[in-house]
């Protein structure tokens, strides 16, 4: 049973059938015997009604709802293929009481033999269902219909205008048009709209000057006109503005809603404890600290830290004092061999009296002595110097030289979130919806997309050159350690680790560097929230899985994963569909409880590894990989930023060559071993029959 009392005094109208509402539906109903005679109405998942007129008798519905499930709440039938509903309202009583039943239905055709017997209008209605059915999307476990408009045409940059019908469920935007063949469908999710805005009004000139425009964070723009002299657009507009940005509606994101259950729980995929031991933590110089349990020490950091053997917890309190956040050094990767680590952090507080910290340069002398094969420590920051030194005026800086004995600052020239949002705007500019092939090099030059990606690929690769070939510890930061910091360590101890190149070693590479030591991934995205002007947006993680891209480009055979997975990560980044990239932190994400009231990415991804898996994967785990971080060996990702140009897809889609691949890969090594195995039998046998006793013939004499 549902309540209906949300739906007092509304007049529920059915936008497929067209027909005008007769009653109004009443509060609170229960459902009790059906008597006397009946309006019906036969509703295809659509939560907008109609009572329709009597158009059948009471046997006759029966017999059509003798299949009937006993009980099932109204949203729960709404959302399995195929339901049909039948509203049944007493005309002789004046409460309208009413009767809801659902009848389960196999497939369209499975109820022709009874309704083929029902009046001509039933017919209409059964084929107007139908056409509801191909029209609408298919829905996901706890998704449904918020609102739905025909006669809307999409404005295809591409491929010109397409009429069709729009849908707005909880959880996307689904345009379809039954126009051409095969049908033309756009889908996308509600999560990845940035804005929303109205084009046109209503005296507004032109076929489709009047309508609605979503600009989306994965480089699209959606434009849909509206006819004026209808009110879909309002409609539209008002459920896209609520279900797009639930945290500014207060409603839930809807990975709060989505319930669908996979053969693997993602959220257990990352135990730091098993990740460290992976690493050979703890030792005799490196222990595991439980003195963030609570957040206390840092509410950005995950609970369980590595720090050096020897500085006691205490001391680390005076360390966190010292550096912004609260984010002292803690360790991200070891050197199996030279024991050489990489540690990261956040600025000094040294300010522009340049302070300093007895505390904090004993830790990072610790961390120096802790690999007995280098008596000298790198320290990176990734800032321009002319950034480092104006965040003195903030209270922040860098390292002194002359404080840090036997420490060598280098700064890395990465810019800050604000220069590379900027950047990606210029780089939608010239990719969407349209490419000017005459000026396209100089347009992309412009963009300093690539620049930037160079620079993030070049800073890990000093990283990881001075860990491998110097033996020689590191440590990483930025000015608060949550942005540029994690792109760094995780690309270089991604060309360290062969491990982190497999699918779960990445998965693990990026709940632990990413999520558990705090990207803001909440702000950086702005998931839910309408303010897209908002200054802490950034592409900082885009920019990490485009270097990833990069290096799957160089080493094609290195990584385990392909192409699909990383674009299914970004997708997935924006979606809201799963609550693996929800929060902002470790603590954040415990206080909401995500993983009991939410899906992990990882989920997904792990319960169908064929589609995500490299065929020309070989296992490298011993090579450490060294990018060309050149302009000349860098290109634009084509297959994520300008993958929605038709012509620039290619004509099947490479991860179904992918899936090829792998199924004759399979075949293959299958021959392979059931030929060693009758190699192997057959050496057996001869074997046997060399060792078997042989009886000796007596020697024939021949007489000459």
């Amino acid at each position: 049973m549902f309540d209906t009392s949300a739906y007092k005094g509304s007049i529920f109208f059915h936008p497929l059938l067209g027909m005008p509402p007769k009653k109004r539906l009443p509060a609170g109903f229960l459902p009790r015997p059906v008597q006397g005679n009946f309006d019906f109405l036969l509703l295809v998942r659509s939560p907008i009604c109609l009572v329709g007129k009597p158009l059948v008798r009471r046997r006759e519905i029966c017999s059509l709802a003798s299949s009937e499930k006993k009980s099932s709440s109204f949203h729960s039938v709404m959302n399995i293929c195929y339901t049909c509903y039948i509203y049944l309202a007493s005309t002789s009583h004046s409460d309208h009481s009413v009767h809801l039943k659902s009848a389960s239905v196999i497939s369209s055709d499975s109820i022709s033999t009874s309704a083929d017997n029902f009046s001509p209008d039933l017919r209409v209605l059964r084929e107007t269902n139908k056409l509801a059915e191909m029209e609408e999307p298919p829905l996901l476990p706890g998704e449904n219909i918020k609102d739905m408009a025909k006669d809307v045409t999409y404005i295809c940059p591409f491929t010109g205008a397409v009429r069709g019908t729009l849908t707005v469920t909880n959880y996307r935007l689904y345009f379809k048009s039954m126009e051409r063949d095969p049908p033309f469908v756009l889908d996308a999710s509600l999560g990845v709209i940035s804005r929303v805005e109205k084009i046109g009004g209503a005296s507004s000139r032109g076929e489709n000057s009047y309508g609605l425009e979503t600009v989306c964070k994965d480089i699209r723009n959606l434009r849909f006109a509206h006819k004026p002299e209808g009110r879909t657009r309002r409609s539209i507009f008002e459920n896209l503005m609520k279900y797009a940005f639930p945290v500014s509606n207060n409603l839930p994101l809807f990975a709060f809603e989505y319930k669908e259950v996979f053969s693997e729980n993602g959220w257990k995929l990352y135990d730091p404890l098993l990740e460290y031991r992976r690493q050979g933590i703890p030792n005799e110089s490196w222990r595991i600290t439980k003195i963030n349990e609570r957040y206390e020490l840092c509410d950005t950091y995950p609970s369980h830290l590595v720090v050096p053997a020897n500085i006691p917890d205490e001391e680390l309190k005076r360390v966190a004092s010292f550096r912004s956040r609260g984010r002292i050094p803690v360790l991200s990767w070891i050197h199996p061999e030279s024991q050489a680590t990489i540690t990261r952090c956040s600025q000094p507080m040294v300010g522009v009296s340049g302070k300093r910290s007895k505390e904090d340069e004993k830790y990072l002398q610790a961390i120096m002595d802790s690999n007995a094969q280098s008596h000298k420590i790198f320290i990176f920051d990734a800032r321009p110097s002319v950034n480092a030194v104006a965040n003195k005026a903030k209270g922040g800086g860098y390292e002194s030289e002359d404080a840090y004995q036997n420490a060598e600052l280098v700064f890395l020239d990465i810019h800050n979130i604000h220069v590379m949002r900027e950047s990606l705007r210029k780089l939608k500019e010239i990719v969407y919806p349209n490419i000017e092939e005459t000026h396209w090099l100089s347009n992309l030059e412009s963009t300093h997309w690539l620049e930037h990606i160079k620079l993030i690929l070049a800073g890990a690769l000093r990283i990881a050159d001075k860990v491998e070939s110097g033996k020689t510890s590191v440590v990483v930061h930025c000015s608060d350690g949550w942005d540029r910091t994690a792109q760094l360590t995780s690309l270089a101890m991604l060309m360290l680790d062969g491990y982190y190149r497999t699918m779960r070693g990445f998965e693990i590479l990026v709940e632990k560097e990413w999520l558990s030591f705090g990207h803001r991934f909440q702000l950086r995205i702005g998931h839910g929230d309408k303010n897209h002007a908002d200054a802490d947006r950034s592409p900082v993680f885009l920019q990490f899985i485009d270097c990833v891209w990069q290096m799957t480009r160089q080493f094609p055979t290195a990584f385990e994963f392909n192409e699909y997975f990383l674009i299914t990560i970004l997708d997935h980044l924006y979606s809201c569909l799963f609550g693996t990239f929800l929060c902002n932190s470790e603590q954040q994400r415990g206080k909401e409880n995500l993983p009991k009231r939410t899906v992990s990415l990882w989920s997904y991804i792990n319960s169908q590894l064929e589609d995500f898996t490299n065929p020309l994967y070989v296992s490298y785990s011993n090579h450490v990989l060294y990018p060309v971080a050149s302009m000349r060996h860098l290109e634009l990702w084509v297959g994520y930023y300008i993958r929605w140009n038709p012509r620039m897809k290619p004509q099947e889609p490479i991860h179904n060559r992918y899936k090829e691949l792998l199924a004759k890969r399979a075949e293959l090594q299958k021959k392979v071993e059931e030929l060693q195995r009758e190699i192997s039998s057959r050496s057996v046998s001869s074997s046997e029959r060399a060792s078997s006793p042989v009886q000796c013939a007596t020697p024939v004499q021949t007489v000459v």
